[in-house]
């Protein structure tokens, strides 16, 4: 049983898409519409930069989308099988909501477009901060976010499950650097500050879930087929009237992507896809299910194998 799963963001790098684009009707047909949708050429800031540009969360999210989504319709023309689930990190979740015909692609660009510069106007710059724990257990580390919550009266908390032996802290700051020493005292062995913009999946993110509502309830949602294992959650939704809540809910929770594949695996997963920029996730899932097979699909040249991987992923 196969599984796709799309990156969330930090996935980015200059030239992404570029390759699919002038291979594949399809994929060239994903970026000229996102570009319609937004009004500019995200397509070229995906292709030729500046960094600087791509880097910023209201062009990087829409960017990732659009880039993930040309390589899924490239795939797609392969008529390869339809996946069993399929699920995304954080922004990615968008991603896996169009690959499952619950969100129409021209929306989900729109929407992840407002998303992000809503997350990245909630919290004055400087103020937030992300840091990655790792090889210390996901509980001491929700444990050393709660005793600094205590002790300092700020805001920190888990932004990321990511794998056992890595967690995301977010929040102020001052107790993200606090948690980081704490966890280092704990055992931890490293502690190591993002490169982010905002602190996000925090009590800090709830100005943009309160702009980012309305502009959901704007948008039409589907059932989705296959399933959208959600973030929130950590299982399977197919219900379209859902999606509007779980996405609003996200942009405070914490993204549980260890929960959500270990549920696909119960569930009777044994292959991954990651379909996408980079190639965290399946890294990721290579800690939490070391029995489950992965593949990558980021750029044109690896489609005949990710093609070939999938249609041998039946069970």
């Amino acid at each position: 049983m196969l599984a796709l799963l799309f990156p969330g963001q930090g996935a980015q790098d200059v030239g992404m898409g570029r390759d699919v684009y002038a291979a594949s009707p399809a994929a060239r047909e994903a970026f000229d519409a996102a570009d319609a949708a937004l009004g500019f050429s995200l397509s070229r800031l995906c292709f030729e930069g500046p960094e600087d540009e791509l880097v910023r969360t209201e062009v990087q999210q829409p960017a990732i989308l659009a880039t993930s989504v040309a390589l899924l319709r490239a795939l797609q023309e392969r008529c390869v099988p339809a996946p069993a689930f399929v699920a995304g990190h954080s922004l990615g979740e968008y991603t896996a909501l169009v690959a499952s015909g619950a969100l129409a692609f021209d929306d989900a660009v729109r929407l992840v477009h407002a998303r992000g510069r809503f997350m990245q106007e909630a919290v004055p710059q400087g103020r937030g901060a992300m840091a990655a724990i790792l090889g210390l257990a996901p509980e001491a580390v929700a444990g050393a976010c709660e005793g600094v919550r205590q002790q300092s009266g700020r805001i920190v908390a888990v932004a990321n499950f990511n794998s056992p032996a890595q967690t995301v802290v977010a929040g102020e700051a001052a107790a993200v650097e606090l948690v980081c020493s704490r966890a280092l005292q704990e055992g931890a062995k490293r502690a190591i500050p993002l490169p982010v913009s905002a602190p996000f999946h925090c009590e800090l993110m709830a100005p943009a879930a309160e702009k980012l509502a309305p502009e959901l309830g704007r948008v039409r949602f589907q059932d989705a087929q296959p399933p959208v294992v959600c973030n929130v959650e950590a299982a399977p939704v197919q219900s379209g009237s859902r999606f509007p809540a779980l996405l609003e809910r996200q942009v405070t929770a914490p993204v549980r992507f260890t929960e959500m594949v270990e549920r696909m695996v119960e569930l009777g997963v044994r292959r991954v896809l990651e379909v996408g920029p980079g190639r965290v996730l399946t890294g990721l899932v290579a800690r939490i299910a070391r029995g489950v097979e992965r593949s990558n699909l980021s750029s044109w040249s690896e489609l005949p194998a990710a093609a070939a991987f999938a249609a041998g992923a039946g069970d």
